[in-house]
């Protein structure tokens, strides 16, 4: 529809912005029939040719022969130019082209034609840009995806459709969007040829190598016992379970918009980062990490079109989680007044514009030391903040038993409670790191199993971080009072004296 809007207005010189050229080519022929226009395409191996393939004329393969069979056309017409990016660098194909798009405008409505270039890039050169429409052609949508993984099935034997789907349809297709028609189509018929099956896990790899392509974002592994293996930090983890909910296709139905994101504060060592790990297992969703401070560039504008792209390539495989850490140092410049030209406050700019007007099913949780800080429209810009405290004392039993159980040792053997007790004022880091502690104890003493006084040992000999660095400590915790939910569930204490004892 808009490109049919285009032609109509008599825009002389559409930039059609995608990767898939035969695509994009249908999409172009829909509109232009749909304008009353006859489309023709160009390249420089085949000439001018129809979108069967049909060639209509071979012997036009230079530049500068099409642009001058355009100018002396008299028929209503779209002409599809495949290779003419490259053929720019040469001023004299571009003053052709320039003076087409002058004169094309004004020619009669039964003669009007109109030209799309097909182009990977948007970098259209200077002397056009005032007479090109730059339009990006979007990936597939799900109706589209739908369309082809049914045509994917529709090829089988009729005896092994059924089993293909295996109820995994709209996970299937959650898994495609953000694939390009044609990767998408390739990853349904090499899934179908390994295991005769729609497999959703194999099709989410496939987006792997889309974010490895694009290189402005990092793909992380998701922690692969998800949140089972975050010690403590329930009520974080029942809030982020709960809105789990919102990206099912059920919640699409009802309406409801997936949610936007979290902000976790805290001290290091935590479990924030831990979390951010976890969410993509527990969720089933690639875990992208952006790397605001890499993106940044000496260049002015560069920096914000490399987060701009990045947030893209986001949405690109969506639905996703977008890992943003240690936020607070990217873009401290933005309210400190940093002397970088401006650019951490245009990095702030793309991302607060992102998160308010972004489409795409794209969780964002970001990390942050350091509240005071970030300004405080980013904080308005995410669903929740949560405040990651020291872990309690029944949090700390917690996170011993899942490191024992990360290095294969059998918590049962230990006192939980005890080492929990000996070890106040630890991080989550910090408690796990007991274990490993306690192993190069016990390797040195004849490679035998750890034990409790191993882990007290080790705790005894750890000057946790909350005794060095407790002012801070003291000032977020007086920041989160009021301003952030806790991540923990407050420790209950069993008052000693003042109290009377009932009969009830």
């Amino acid at each position: 529809t808009d490109l049919s809007s285009l032609f109509r207005a008599r825009n002389p010189l559409i930039w059609c912005v995608t990767r898939e050229e035969a695509r994009a080519e249908r999409i172009v022929f829909d509109a232009a029939a749909a304008a009353s226009y006859a489309p023709v395409l160009w390249d420089c191996a085949s000439g001018l040719t129809a979108l069967d393939g049909a060639v209509l004329d071979s012997s036009v393969t230079d530049p500068a022969q099409v642009l001058a069979a355009i100018r002396d056309s008299t028929r209503r017409q779209v002409w599809i130019l495949r290779d003419l990016p490259p053929w720019l660098k040469d001023p004299t194909v571009t003053r052709a082209l320039r003076s087409l798009c002058r004169t094309l405008p004004q020619a009669p409505r039964d003669n009007a034609r109109a030209i799309v270039i097909l182009s990977p890039s948007a970098d259209v050169p200077p002397e056009l840009q005032g007479h090109a429409v730059v339009v990006d052609v979007p990936l597939p949508d799900r109706a589209e995806i739908a369309d082809l993984l049914d045509a994917s099935i529709a090829a089988l034997p009729e005896e092994l459709r059924g089993a293909a789907v295996n109820g995994n349809r709209d996970a299937a297709i959650d898994a495609a969007v953000g694939l390009s028609a044609e990767e998408a189509q390739s990853t349904f018929a090499r899934s179908l040829i390994l295991t005769r099956t729609i497999d959703p896990a194999a099709i989410a790899q496939e987006k792997r190598r889309v974010i490895s392509r694009e290189r402005v974002l990092e793909w992380f592994d998701p922690l692969p016992a998800g949140l089972a293996g975050v010690g403590g930090l329930e009520p974080l983890k029942a809030w982020l379970l709960q809105r789990r909910a919102a990206f099912t296709p059920a919640a699409r139905a009802y309406g409801l918009r997936p949610p936007r994101g979290a902000l976790l504060v805290g001290v290091p060592g935590c479990g924030k980062s831990l979390c951010a790990k976890a969410i993509s297992a527990a969720w089933g969703m690639p875990l992208l990490r952006l790397d605001l401070g890499a993106l940044k560039s000496k260049f002015v504008g560069e920096s914000e079109a490399n987060i701009r792209r990045a947030l893209a390539v986001a949405e690109t495989v969506a639905p996703a989680v977008l890992w943003i850490d240690e936020i607070e140092k990217a873009l401290a410049g933005a309210t400190q007044g940093a002397a970088d030209g401006g650019v951490s406050t245009d990095a702030l700019g793309a991302v607060l514009t992102w998160m308010q007007e972004r489409a795409g099913a794209v969780f964002v949780i970001a990390t942050a030391n350091d509240v005071t800080k970030l300004p405080p429209e980013l904080l308005r810009r995410f669903d929740e903040t949560f405040f990651v405290d020291l872990p309690t004392t029944t949090e700390r039993a917690a996170i011993l038993r899942t490191a024992l159980r990360e290095y294969a040792r059998d918590p049962s053997t230990i006192d939980l409670a005890q080492v929990a007790a000996a070890s106040p004022e630890f991080t989550g880091a910090e408690v796990a790191a007991l274990v490993s502690d306690s192993m190069f104890f016990a390797f040195a003493d004849g490679a035998r199993p750890i034990t409790t006084d191993d882990l007290l040992n080790a705790a005894r000999a750890t000057v946790p971080l909350a005794r060095t660095a407790g002012d801070k400590l003291t000032a977020l915790r007086a920041w989160a009072q009021g301003r952030a939910q806790p991540a923990s569930t407050p420790e209950t204490t069993t008052p000693t004296t003042g109290a009377r004892a009932l009969d009830i």
